[in-house]
């Protein structure tokens, strides 16, 4: 796994949504290059699909997208990552391997990313992290927790 390093994070906002203004749900869509080895964040009450429409990522399927909900006596951050089913490359064992491994850099860039919201409010370091693999493999499609985002500060 490699290690996170801020300067090659960028990140975007969607239409109504601000680095501070606290909104649920907050939802987070991150790529990257393999060639540049940047990370791209978007932030905003949807994901951006704009950014995993193209053919290259539809392929791949290695976005993360993830979210800030109330399950309503708290707060959960709930990740999403597609392992298996349709067409994507790469068996579900390999693809689920990759995710496990790169999840807490991906974990420490949302959090970095969204920074300025979670300084404003300290609680949002007690969410706990739900990690959604989605697999048409049995074997692979699980929900695992990770601890809370307090966990991935960089």
């Amino acid at each position: 796994m490699g290690r996170f390093i801020p300067s090659k994070l960028n990140i975007s906002y969607l239409a109504g949504t601000t680095p501070d203004k606290f909104i649920l749900p907050r939802r987070y869509t991150l790529t990257h290059s393999d060639i540049s080895g940047e990370l791209f964040l978007t932030i905003g009450s949807q994901y951006n699909t704009k950014n995993i429409s193209r053919l290259y990522t539809r392929l791949m399927r290695d976005e993360v997208l993830a979210e800030l909900v109330g399950n309503g006596e708290s707060l959960e951050f709930r990740v999403y990552c597609h392992v298996s089913g349709g067409f994507v490359i790469g068996t579900a064992k390999w693809r689920y391997n990759i995710f496990r491994s790169e999840l807490p850099l991906a974990l420490a860039a949302i959090r970095y990313g969204d920074r300025f919201l979670f300084e404003k409010n300290p609680e949002l370091d007690n969410a706990r992290v739900y990690i959604h693999f989605r697999s048409s493999d049995s074997k692979y499609n699980n929900v695992e927790q990770w601890g809370v985002m307090a966990d991935y500060v960089n």
